[in-house]
Parts: C-alpha cells; structure tokens; sequence
C-alpha cells in the first residue's frame, strides 16, 4: 500500500535504541497454542498457565525482548518484521512461529491464538500497534519510550486502562535493584530534601564517537529498497518518503519523523529515578539550548531545563537533561580520579549529594567517605522477579498495577519527558499545562503534541 503525500488522510488525534537484551533461549521443539479466549482481557491464566506471545518487531532490541519472554515460560506464537534480514535470528530461534511483515494483518489472524504482544519497532509506530493490539484486549510490552508524541503517550495510557490490559514499557532499569536503593536512600533522608537533579547521557553522540546522527538534512539521492525490506510497512504512519540507508535499520532515532533523539533512547532510563523517587508529575515550565533547532532532525547536543512544582511535602526541583557529549558541572565532593561517566543521575539535596550510574545504577553518596559512614536503610520496597517476568506474571494474574513500569506510569513519565523535545523543536521556553496538553505561551506547540497518520495507520 503506497500511498504519494496527495493522497494521504490527514487523520488527526482529537484534543489539540539502548543496549539490547542478550537472551540464551532454549527453544522448545513445539508449542502449545492456548485460543485468546482463554486468557480474555482480564488476563486470566490460560489452561497451561503460559503466555501466548506475538512479537512486532523482533531484531536487534526487539529480538532480546522475545528471547527474555521465552526464558520467562512464554509461548512465542507468531513474529511481526518488516525486514527478512534483520529478523532472521529470530525467525531462527523460533522456527514453529508464524510470520508477518504487517503487524495489522498479523493481529487479525492471530486474534484468536495470542494474548499479548511484544513491541519492539522505531517510535512512530509504537502507538498505531499498541493501541490497536489493547483495543484487541491484548496485554502489550512496548520499547522505549512508550510513544512518539504527548497525545499517543495519553491514549496509550487511556486505552490501556479502559481495557484493563496488562502493560508494560521497555525501560530494565525499573525493575532493578538500583532504583530501589535510591528511592529507600532520598527517604531516608541520606541528602535531605532534593531541589536539583542532573541527568546525562553520551547519546546521540560526539565527533568520532556517534551512536547515530543528527542535525543533519534529508538525504537528496535515492537508493534501491532491499529485497528483504517491506519499506511501506516500515514507514508505516509516517508520511511517504524514498528508502535511504540513512534512516533504516540504525539511525532513524534522530528524524523528528520515526525517532525522538537521546531523549527518548535514554532518559527513559535515566531520569526513571527522579521521576520515581521524587514523585515528579509533570513540568510546569521548560527551557532549552543546543546546537540549533533543524525541520529534519533534532540537534547535536542539547541541555533541557525542567521545572517541577512542588508537591506535598517535596519542594521545587529543578531537572537538568544533558545530551551530545555535554556534561553537568563536576561536583567538588566527586574525588581526584573519579569520573561522572557516560551516563548517569546527580541527585542535589540540602544535605549532600547522591551520584547514581546510568540505566538507575546504584546509588553512591559522595564524597566517599560519607557513603563509608552511612547506615544502608531496611528495604521498604518490593524486589521484582524480572522486568519481564513481572509483566507475564501480571499478565496471567490480570493484575495492571503488577507491572510496575506499566503505562498507568509510564505513560505520564513520557509525556513528561516529551516536553522537553517539544521544547527544543520550537527552540524556545514552554510553559505547559499538563491537563490540556497545551502550551499556555506557545500555541504553536499545539502542532508537535499531535501528528497526522497516513490513511490506515492511525491511533483512533
């Protein structure tokens, strides 16, 4: 289905990639298909308490994720991928899956056989299979972040709700232990109340060391599309554009278009801990520099300012998010030697100062020695099984608040976060009104928290 920019529905809402997994399966020879009845949307256990799975978009990232699912006791039913080459491990792996290269036509047929779906495909197309696969009644893990724009960002999490579905979003870091320690550590009071808080990231890159580009303009010369690549799929609801290596299979994350830059790839996981422990909610204000604003992709590098008010007992916070090679001031209680790192969070608080590694590390009080001297607090929190085992477990238990990075958080988490690409896209202060997801200074924003989907591909 090709369709020229003329030809396309504007379908407009209403209202206005990470390290991958490493999974060692150890395939089963055949699979029990359980009918999606059995499971319904509530997500009761099916006859042999397994998870009947679909995978859209299962290489690199997404291949990792089905692979884990697998180890977790799930049944990998059929795999969704625009690209023969790109998914072939996986298509090896699992050889008794069924194959598709259209996630619409794959949902349709196997309506009956599965009860949830994986997804793992660029970000513009997260929302078109989630919401489609939950209005299904299927219980759905998505890739970081959880959607491409603020509004899919709210639907997905609507929808998820009306529904009752189990979800899930792609960010490990939250089921680990390290964002436990820190949440039991900031309320403990280990570096009293906290104002400011610091985030960086070595996404999307520096000179001679790129993850992918940006700040860059659309390619002018043509290519021919691979044989194994169904280039219409991938674009998916994307307006129309030729096939150019510069965007599959690697760099699409810095095209406004498909991805959402270092912002979505990392501080997802990240900034997870301030927006966990501090109870965050959304920005009232944001404020951006960077390398300069560009139509085709996001900039080199950027800082981005949040402001949070503040809530109950915590008090203002002020979020800074660094990308491109940019790095906060080097704190003067970090000792001679030692380095802030490639990616990381620097909790601010009246009393001291708590560095934590990238991906919500392990929390360090520093300097050194006050770590030395700190007395570790009782846990007060529960430890997950797995961040993708407590999604199957919730799923076959029917239990949503089960799934602790499901969308009843992540979803307000990445609109908060989307902000500050709403921000850096319009080169200028936004302040923001998280009820009516609109800019009360910017109206103009009111063009980038919505997007227009080509005919088929849409959200609602």
């Amino acid at each position: 289905m090709k369709e020229s920019g003329d030809s396309m529905k504007a379908q407009r809402s209403p209202g206005l990639s990470r390290r991958e997994l490493v999974g060692v399966a150890a395939v089963a020879a055949a699979f029990t298909f359980v009918p999606r009845r059995v499971l319904g949307g509530a997500g009761q256990p099916s006859a042999n308490n397994r998870l009947n799975i679909a995978g859209i978009g299962v290489g690199g990232q997404g291949g990792g994720d089905i692979n884990q699912c697998s180890q977790d006791g799930a049944n990998i039913v059929a795999l969704c991928d625009v690209d023969d080459e790109r998914a072939a491990g996986t298509f090896k792996k699992f050889p008794d899956a069924r194959r598709y290269k259209d996630f619409r036509v794959m949902l349709d047929k196997e309506s009956k056989n599965i009860d949830a779906v994986v997804i793992a495909t660029p970000d513009h197309c997260h929302a078109p299979a989630a919401i489609r696969a939950m209005r299904m009644g299927k219980h759905v893990y998505v890739e970081k972040p959880m959607a491409h724009t603020i509004y899919e960002a709210r639907r997905m999490t609507e929808v998820a709700k009306e529904k009752g579905v189990v979800t899930q979003m792609g960010q490990g870091g939250h089921a680990g232990e390290g964002l436990r320690l820190i949440y039991e550590f900031i309320h403990d009071g280990a570096i009293g109340p906290v104002r400011e808080v610091h985030v960086w990231t070595d996404r999307p890159g520096t000179p001679g060391h790129p993850w992918w580009p940006q700040g860059i303009d659309r390619p002018t010369d043509t290519m021919a599309i691979p044989a194994t690549l169904n280039w219409d799929a991938w674009l998916g609801p994307a307006h129309w554009r030729p096939y150019h290596r510069a965007y599959v299979p690697h760099d699409w994350r810095g095209w406004w278009e498909f991805g959402s830059g270092a912002m979505g790839d990392m501080a997802v996981h990240n900034a997870d801990p301030a927006f966990f422990c501090l109870d965050l909610g959304a920005p009232s204000a944001v404020e951006t520099v960077s390398s300069g604003s560009h139509d085709e992709t996001l900039p080199k590098w950027s800082i981005i300012t949040y402001y949070f008010p503040a809530k109950g007992d915590r008090p203002a916070v002020k979020m800074v998010w660094y990308d491109g090679g940019k790095l906060p001031p080097r704190p003067p209680e970090l000792e001679d030697g030692r380095e802030l790192g490639d990616n990381g969070i620097l909790f601010v608080g009246d009393k001291g100062r708590m560095l934590c590694g990238g991906w919500s590390g392990a929390p360090r009080l520093i300097p050194e020695s006050k770590m030395k001297e700190y007395k570790r607090p009782a846990p007060t929190l529960p430890r997950s099984p797995g961040h993708h085992k407590e999604w199957i477990e919730a799923c076959k238990a029917g239990k949503p608040q089960d799934a602790k990075a499901g969308f009843w958080y992540s979803g307000p988490f990445t609109e908060a976060l989307l902000v500050g690409n709403l921000a850096l896209r319009l080169g200028k202060r936004v302040e923001w009104d998280a009820k009516t997801m609109r800019s009360p200074n910017c109206p103009e924003a009111d063009n980038y928290v919505t997007k227009f989907y080509r005919l088929g591909w849409g959200i609602d």
